[in-house]
């Protein structure tokens, strides 16, 4: 669950910011980039945003 909450809004955004400036790219490299871009975004600041805001329903005891 925490990790859709981290991709699906981030992707959402991603897609309609740079979706217009992409549509006549060939679909490997708008994959390419938007890959790029939102891999190292999610796994190095939303998801510890998350785990931060959600730590004690993940880590009860804690």
């Amino acid at each position: 669950m925490i990790t859709w909450l981290a991709v699906y809004p981030a992707l959402t955004a991603t897609l309609a910011m740079l979706g217009p400036l992409m549509e006549t790219w060939p679909l490997p490299m708008r994959t390419l980039l938007v890959t790029l871009l939102l891999v190292p975004v999610v796994v190095y600041v939303i998801v510890p945003l998350l785990n931060r805001v959600f730590r004690g329903w993940l880590f009860p005891s804690a």
